[in-house]
């Protein structure tokens, strides 16, 4: 049976073998915010509950035929375990009432016959306890089913995030590796520009990869940074470049052999290769090497007369290479590091930076000792088809107009070849390719 249907009451069940009881109760909830079911027995109880798992308050006689009130109550926490159990009972039934308190998980019990008020500040207090505990339940299982899904979202964030950032890597890493080819292709392109100039005059020839390898090495036996070291590197590359408007008859010449119009135009040259390359992007350092390439640390040199600190490093360590390969190819074959050492030596304080010898020697001595005795070896003419890695060139490759594609002493890979047999194709030498070969 059901009465009083309240949205938001709470349930509660009375058991009373009595009628007349039943309806007491009834009437004293008629203006609670309840919903009132009765049982005349307990097994009628147990029905209810079984069909109202919800009901929140359960109160109940002790005595009663059939199933007693300790019983009843016992069984009803199965059914529902979260109700707040009351018993009724007698002073004559306080020892049923501690069993009841005992097995039946009762909150309360009172006397009958009972106080209206206290009837029903009991229930009330007992249906507040019920909406608390099932509100906090509910929260907890609200909190329980957002603290799932944040963690699902969080999960699912840290894998987009992970997702993002390799993909964020991997384009790091395409850019990077367009960065570097562009840079090399621009690399490649001066040293072909390089090696063109020098086609005009073959007593310098491979000078500007000389003096390139040369700076390159002191500036890393300094600790320069990477960007100054490719900045010397290009500019040692490119530091004859002005003398371009120079005549074959002036470029054939020593400073000294020059006739005084000659000397003026040929003075004129750091500036030329400074213009050259001032508006090519990222070449505007380089540049400045370039122009003052020719400055002495005594202030002697030209085109500005700069001297001591005031000239930039790079153009100092680029002075001292280019000394360095235009001497050391007059030395003859003796002794050639340590002639020419020394007249370095001579240099320091006029020509040279003194603080720049120390590097420079030890980064020249390197790279000289790196250098086989080619007395220790022979060579063979081979045409590309036989070439094979691991190869090393006895000789500079050029191609057939004479442009250095590969330097003596570069051990050959896959591409390097590839690179032979495409000039044979492109610019065919008139020889072969010659390999170094133990003696």
């Amino acid at each position: 049976m059901t009465d009083i249907k309240m949205e938001t009451s709470v349930q509660v069940l009375f058991v009373d073998d009595e009628r007349k009881i039943l309806g007491s109760l009834r009437r004293l909830m008629l203006d609670e915010d309840v919903q009132v079911f009765t049982a005349s027995s307990g097994e009628d109880g147990l029905e209810i509950l079984r069909n109202n798992p919800e009901i929140g308050v359960i109160v109940s006689d002790q005595r009663m035929p059939g199933l007693s009130g300790v019983s009843f109550l016992k069984q009803s926490r199965n059914i529902a375990p979260d109700a707040y159990r009351i018993v009724l009972t007698g002073y004559a039934d306080m020892y049923a009432a501690m069993d009841a308190i005992n097995q039946g998980g009762v909150w309360r019990y009172m006397t009958k016959p009972w106080n209206d008020d206290d009837m029903v500040a009991a229930i009330r207090e007992a249906a507040r306890q019920y909406r608390l505990r099932s509100e906090n339940r509910n929260l907890s299982e609200i909190v329980t089913r957002q603290n799932a899904e944040l963690k699902q979202w969080s999960e699912q964030l840290q894998l987009m995030a992970q997702e993002q950032t390799l993909e964020i890597q991997k384009k790091d890493e395409a850019l990077k590796t367009v960065e570097l080819q562009k840079r090399r292709a621009v690399l490649d392109a001066i040293r072909a520009f390089s090696d063109l100039f020098e086609l005009r005059d073959r007593t310098v020839r491979g000078h500007a990869r000389n003096v390139a390898e040369i700076a390159s090495a002191v500036a890393r036996e300094m600790k320069l940074s990477k960007d100054e070291i490719e900045t010397i590197h290009l500019a040692s590359l490119l530091h004859d470049v002005g003398k371009i408007r120079l005549s074959d008859g002036a470029l054939q010449k020593s400073m000294e052999e020059l006739e005084s119009k000659e000397l003026q135009e040929y003075k004129l040259h750091p500036l030329r290769g400074q213009v050259a390359v001032d508006t090519i992007e990222g070449m505007r350092n380089a540049g400045v090497l370039i122009r003052h390439h020719h400055e002495w640390h005594n202030g002697q040199g030209f085109p500005d007369g700069y001297r001591g600190e005031k000239i930039p490093r790079g153009a100092r360590i680029i002075a001292m290479a280019d000394f360095w390969d235009r001497t050391v190819k007059s030395m003859g074959k003796e002794n050639v590091v340590e002639k020419t050492m020394a007249l370095v030596k001579e240099g320091l304080g006029r020509r040279f930076d003194p603080k720049l010898f120390s590097p420079f020697e030890k980064s020249v001595r390197e790279l000289y000792a790196k250098r086989p005795d080619r007395s220790a070896y022979g060579e063979i003419e081979l045409p590309p088809t036989r070439l094979k890695e691991k190869m090393v060139l006895s000789r500079d490759f050029r191609s057939g107009t004479d442009i250095l594609i590969l330097k003596k002493r570069t051990l050959l890979d896959p591409k390097k070849i590839e690179l032979i047999k495409r000039y044979y194709l492109l610019d065919p030498p008139k020889c072969g390719v010659f390999i170094r070969t133990k003696k």
